[in-house]
C-alpha cells in the first residue's frame, strides 16, 4: 500500500534481461592493491558516507547529548558492513546493465577486477557479519533493522522495483531511510516518533535528490531499459514531481519541532533556512524545465549537489540541537 503516489504513475517493465554469461570475469593479471581498492569500491563508500551522516546525529538526539562513543563506533562499523554488503550484492545483480552505462562502466565487476562469484560471496559475507555484529555488540533490534535494510535494498529495490517501475527510487529509498531507526535503536533499544519523522524526511528527500541525477544520465538508463522517471516522463513532469516532494519534505521536517517537540530552537531555524534554499533550487529547476530549457542550461545537477549539502547540514543540526536546549 502506497502512502502517497506523487510520481507520474507510469509503470513499465524493463526489457533488458540479465544474461547468463559472466560479465567481468577476466582472469588476467589483477594487482593486489588494485584488488583491495576494487573490493572497497563494491561497498560504494561515498553512498555510505551519507548513510552514516544520517545515523550518528540521530544517536545524539536519542541520547539528548553525547551518546556512548564506544556504541557509536560499533554502530558506525556495523552500518558500514551492512550497507557495504547490500551495495556489493546490488553491483552483483546489476553487473549486466553496469557494463552498458557510461556512469558505471568502471565498476569492479565490469572491469574484471572482481569476479561475479567473488562479489556475491563478499556481499553475503558482509551482510551476515554485520547482522551478527549488531546482534552481539549493539542490540537485537538494531540487528533486525539492519538485516531488513539489506533484504529490502537487494530484493525489493534491486531485483523487483528498479527495472519495472518509475516508482523504483521512491520506494527503493526506504532501505536508506532505515538508518535513522538503527541509530536511534542503538541508543534507546526502542523506536519512537522522532526517528519516524526523520525517516519520512529522508523518504521524501530521496526522489528529488536522485531524479536530477537521473535527468542528467537519462540516456544511460534508457539504453538499458531501466524506467527511471526521467526516462518515461518529460523534464517538466519530473521537475513538477521534484517540487511536490520537496515541499512535503520541508513541511515534514518541521514536525520534529512542532507538534512533536523533540528539538529546541536551533533545529526549526535551520530546517526553514535550509529548506528555503532547497525550494528555491527546486522551483528554479521547474521553471527552466517548463520553459523548455535542456542540456547544460537546465542545471539539474545544482539541486543534486545541494540535496547532499542539505541532508548533511540538517542532520548536523540534529546532533547539535540537544546541547542548546
Amino acid at each position: 500500500m502506497q502512502l502517497l503516489n506523487f510520481s507520474s504513475g507510469v509503470f513499465v517493465t524493463a526489457v533488458e534481461s540479465r544474461p547468463a554469461g559472466a560479465i567481468g570475469s577476466s582472469t588476467g593479471h589483477r594487482p593486489f592493491g588494485a584488488r583491495v581498492m576494487a573490493f572497497v569500491a563494491l561497498t560504494k563508500p561515498r553512498i555510505i558516507e551519507l548513510l552514516l551522516i544520517t545515523t550518528v546525529p540521530v544517536m545524539f538526539l536519542a541520547a539528548g547529548g553525547v551518546p556512548d562513543l564506544g556504541r557509536v563506533a560499533l554502530t558506525v562499523i556495523g552500518g558500514y558492513l551492512s550497507a557495504g554488503g547490500a551495495n556489493a550484492l546490488n553491483m552483483y545483480i546489476d553487473r549486466d546493465i553496469d557494463a552498458l552505462m557510461h556512469r558505471t562502466e568502471q565498476r569492479p565487476l565490469v572491469t574484471g577486477m572482481v569476479s561475479p562469484r567473488e562479489a556475491l560471496v563478499f556481499g553475503i559475507t558482509l551482510s551476515v557479519v554485520s547482522t551478527v555484529w549488531f546482534a552481539v555488540l549493539v542490540n537485537p533490534l538494531s540487528a533486525a533493522l539492519s538485516l531488513t535494510a539489506i533484504l529490502y535494498y537487494v530484493f525489493v529495490y534491486t531485483i523487483w522495483l528498479k527495472r519495472r517501475t518509475a516508482q523504483n527510487i521512491v520506494w527503493g529509498g526506504v532501505a536508506g531511510c532505515l538508518q535513522v531507526f538503527i541509530g536511534w535503536s542503538a541508543v534507546r533499544n526502542e523506536l519512537a516518533w522522532a526517528p519516524f519523522v526523520l525517516f519520512l524526511v529522508l523518504f521524501f528527500w530521496t526522489p528529488p535528490h536522485y531524479w536530477p541525477l537521473s535527468m542528467k544520465v537519462k540516456d544511460d538508463y534508457e539504453r538499458v531499459g531501466v524506467p527511471m522517471l526521467p526516462v518515461v516522463a518529460g523534464n517538466q513532469v519530473v521537475a513538477r514531481q521534484i517540487v511536490i516532494y520537496s515541499w512535503v519534505m520541508v513541511l515534514v521536517s518541521l514536525t520534529l519541532w512542532w507538534p512533536l517537540g523533540a528539538t529546541g530552537w536551533l533545529y526549526p531555524v535551520a530546517a526553514v533556512v535550509l529548506g528555503g534554499f532547497w525550494l528555491k533550487e527546486a522551483h528554479g529547476l521547474h521553471a527552466r524545465a517548463k520553459a523548455g530549457i535542456t542540456g547544460a542550461k537546465l542545471k539539474e545537477m545544482r539541486l543534486f549537489h545541494w540535496s547532499i549539502t542539505y541532508a548533511t547540514l540538517l542532520f548536523v543540526v540534529v546532533a547539535v540541537d540537544p546541547f542548546l536546549r
